[in-house]
């Protein structure tokens, strides 16, 4: 990340319901989804004083990486992260080898 928000400022429920359908009503990939909607969320969440971080949700996904952001969304909700950023906690080795075809 070349720049850290100094500020997460939570969105509304009602926000985040609107992000959800729009985001659901264009993608069926629940993966993609998932992260199209983070991005959206942090674009809308980031600052750096008083001015937003990210223009757009496109600019998330260019400038972050998946832990990046997923560090983020869990401080944005509260979690204390104890992961270092690009580490995924939900990541499943072997679940991941199984839809490789992999033998587990």
């Amino acid at each position: 990340m070349k720049t850290a928000p100094d500020k997460l400022t939570p969105l509304s429920a009602g926000r985040l319901l609107r992000i959800w359908r729009d985001v659901a009503a264009q993608e069926e990939n629940e993966t993609v989804r998932g992260l199209l909607c983070n991005a959206h969320v942090l674009a809308e969440s980031c600052f750096l004083g008083e001015k937003r971080l990210f223009e757009s949700a496109e600019a998330v996904l260019e400038e972050l990486t998946a832990g990046e952001i997923e560090t983020l969304v869990r401080r944005l909700a509260g979690e204390e992260t104890t992961l270092p950023a690009g580490v995924n906690a939900g990541f499943d080795p072997e679940r991941f080898r199984a839809m490789r075809g992999e033998r587990v």
